[in-house]
């Protein structure tokens, strides 16, 4: 059979497609290998399993631990790999990528589908080549195959020979292999340098800005001002006097900077928590792990550990990044441990019931790679994930990366995207940041710094963007005194109770705030000791951008007297029958009851005026009566709940229209004795 070797002409930004012809697959099983190299202990480096997927290292040249490489480099022998396909399929290409002194390629084999050799390209005098890319086309797609083989001889072709990827095409026109890219880069993105107030001619990395986007805090090296000496890192912060100035930097200070190295990778989105790098122990000392510091009114607090289960099981204790969800409940750690495919991978681990974390589970590989994975970033929406990496193709050593969450589990990713040229350089870039407006990002490079890495920001576009969300913040209030309560703030979804944002409001030192993603509707249900729980509606449903929502929660005392309106207990029009919605504060009414035995209510019911008198009369005389059998079904003494029906003749609010007359249709309940 004639073979025929194509020359590389082009990168193409869509990597598994050929013009709008048939796509590239690539090999998904190593079906055998004469021999594979090996890289960090206990890692999937050079092994021969790194030929499968597409293309790691290309359109980049050089060596690489997420390629195939034979165990003796200088081989005079011959050295071979085979493999599967998902399926079979017509070929009228093969592509093989060699990422590092392509040229070493002697033979390939297809197997058909009764296992029949069919050798497509015999070189028996390999030579140097300077395209990376070997395509072999046939005269025809007539050949049905499912396995090939790719035999290379090291030892005519001076250095190190890999194979990045095999793939075949029923089409014709030549493969062309390219970075994956965000769609529609723009081409005039600039990163602006937050200038000397904030970067210095030392060395600031890993920029963590509050959600509100008003806070940075960073990490700094090589500063006169740092703790203990300029050679260790220490934290620093920036607050942002204007729309495009951030005013000086100042030292964190004590007790989380200390003489040792100190970092910060995250913030809650209150601003409230600090979550840092390392272990403070008591006697001053740093070890290997996670804290987290909570801000009080005399500064932030010594850091505790965050316990996470099994964490000691890695194979280095060197650097280590993580980033907290939203929620405070997830966390994702670039780390390398026994199951990393090369050097650090990025795990994910969960809050538990006792407040420690679940042991780190591997995020899969469609983020990692056998090569490097770092700096994540979870975005506000908790879905959008940004990390550094060297394993997927790139512009330098290290680019940033963004990828979507497809589910629940956290292991189940888009394709990671390159974020472009404009954003990565040829050196190492990450540590992306973003506030909840999504409109800027903050990250380290060293390209134009001052000195050594600096702070950048830029201008995010539409494809990068983590989806819209919005920030709810304000103060829980007694309803009397309109004095602050501290309390407890959870939002839950309408519909199904599911729980999405828990925060604690400190009556002392500021504000509750949670971010919660748009285009669903929530209530908002505060919390407090000696208080009834209140509940607050807030739609967001048809919201499509970012919102900054203040909206004040205001709770009742529990004592004789007290009269509250039970603004989730509901019925269906003009009837009696509850709706599921209502139970949840019917069920808070009845935990209230039970922590006070001695307590005895009142029920009144309401309607609006629509309809008879007598019957309103009669519906409100029902429906009290049926939230009076759901308390008692639950284990509340009959004669601990009085009621009483008012029909139309107590209204709050005007009837002339349907939102005013909602407000009419009421139950309320009043504390008689406690």
């Amino acid at each position: 059979m004639r073979m025929f070797l194509l020359l590389l002409g082009a990168w193409l930004v869509k990597a598994d497609l050929i013009g709008q012809a048939q796509p590239v697959h690539w090999a998904s099983q190593v079906v055998g290998f004469s021999s594979e190299g090996k890289g960090e202990p206990f890692s999937q480096q050079y092994r021969a399993t790194q030929v499968l997927g597409r293309p790691n290292k290309l359109p980049n040249l050089g060596e690489s631990p997420c390629a195939w490489s034979p165990a003796n480099p200088e081989n005079l022998s011959d050295e071979w790999v085979r493999v599967r396909f998902a399926k079979a399929v017509p070929i009228r290409q093969v592509v093989v990528a060699e990422n590092v002194n392509p040229g070493s390629i002697t033979q390939v084999v297809v197997y058909d589908r009764n296992g029949r050799e069919h050798t497509i390209y015999q070189n028996a005098n390999p030579a140097p080549r300077s395209e990376p890319l070997l395509r072999i086309i046939l005269p025809d797609s007539s050949l049905i195959g499912q396995e090939i083989r790719v035999t290379i001889n090291p030892g005519r072709i001076k250095g190190p020979n890999q194979i990045d990827g095999i793939g075949v095409t029923s089409a014709a026109q030549p493969v062309e292999v390219a970075i994956p890219l965000t769609k529609n880069l723009p081409k005039d993105l600039k990163k602006e340098n937050l200038g000397k107030t904030v970067n210095s001619a030392g060395e600031e990395v890993a920029p963590v800005i509050t959600p509100d986007g008003r806070t940075l805090y960073f990490t700094r090296r090589y500063h006169p001002k740092n703790i203990g000496s300029a050679e260790f890192q220490d934290i620093w912060s920036s607050r942002l006097v204007s729309k495009e100035e951030w005013g000086e930097a100042v030292n964190i200070g004590p007790p989380i900077n200390t003489p040792d190295h100190n970092a910060i990778s995250g913030i809650s989105p209150d601003g409230r928590s600090m979550y840092l790098t390392n272990i403070y122990k008591p006697d001053g000392s740093l070890a290997f792990g996670i804290s987290r510091s909570i801000k009080t009114r005399n500064g932030w607090s010594t850091p505790l550990e965050c316990k996470i289960k099994n964490h000691y099981n890695i194979h280095k204790r060197g650097n280590m990044e993580f980033t907290v969800a939203p929620n405070g409940r997830v966390m994702v750690i670039a780390v390398q441990r026994k199951d990393s495919y090369g050097d650090k991978d990025l795990y994910v681990t969960f809050l538990l019931p006792d407040q420690t974390w679940s042991e780190p589970k591997h995020m899969g590989p469609v983020l990692n790679t056998a090569d490097y994975e770092g700096t994540p970033f979870i975005a506000s929406d908790a879905k959008t994930l940004y990390f550094s990496s060297s394993g997927h193709p790139e512009y330098g050593d290290g680019d940033i990366f963004v990828s979507r969450r497809l589910d629940s589990t956290w292991t189940d990713w888009s394709s990671p995207e390159n974020l472009g040229p404009l954003i990565n350089t040829t050196e190492w870039d990450g540590y992306f940041t973003i506030p909840a407006s999504g409109d800027f990002a903050y990250l380290s490079s060293k390209q134009n710094s001052l000195g050594n890495n600096d702070l950048f920001r830029l201008k995010l576009y539409p494809e990068i963007m983590p989806e819209p969300v919005a920030i709810v913040s304000g103060q829980v209030l007694d309803a009397q005194t309109q004095k602050p309560v501290s309390a407890e703030v959870i939002a839950t979804l309408v519909g199904n109770n599911t729980e999405i944002a828990r925060v604690d409001f400190d009556a002392e030192t500021g504000e509750y705030k949670m971010i919660l993603p748009v285009q669903k509707a929530y209530q908002l249900n505060a919390q407090a000791e000696g208080y009834f729980p209140t509940r607050e509606a807030i739609d967001l449903s048809r919201e499509k951008r970012f919102r900054d929502i203040r909206r004040n929660l205001y709770v009742s005392r529990v004592k004789s007297g007290q009269k509250m309106i039970l603004k989730e207990v509901l019925f269906e029009q003009s009837k009696y029958e509850l709706l599921t919605s209502s139970y949840a504060e019917l069920d808070r009414l009845v935990e209230l009851m039970k922590e006070n035995p001695d307590m005895e209510v009142l029920v009144e019911g309401h309607t609006d005026n629509q309809g008879e008198w007598d019957l309103n009369m009669k519906l409100a005389e029902d429906r009290v009566r049926v939230v009076k059998a759901y308390l008692t079904d639950k284990g509340i003494a009959e004669k601990r709940v009085q009621t009483k029906a008012w029909g139309p003749s107590k209204p709050i609010a005007s009837n002339q229209n349907e939102e005013k007359r909602k407000l009419n249709r009421r139950v309320e309940f009043t504390i008689l004795k406690m």
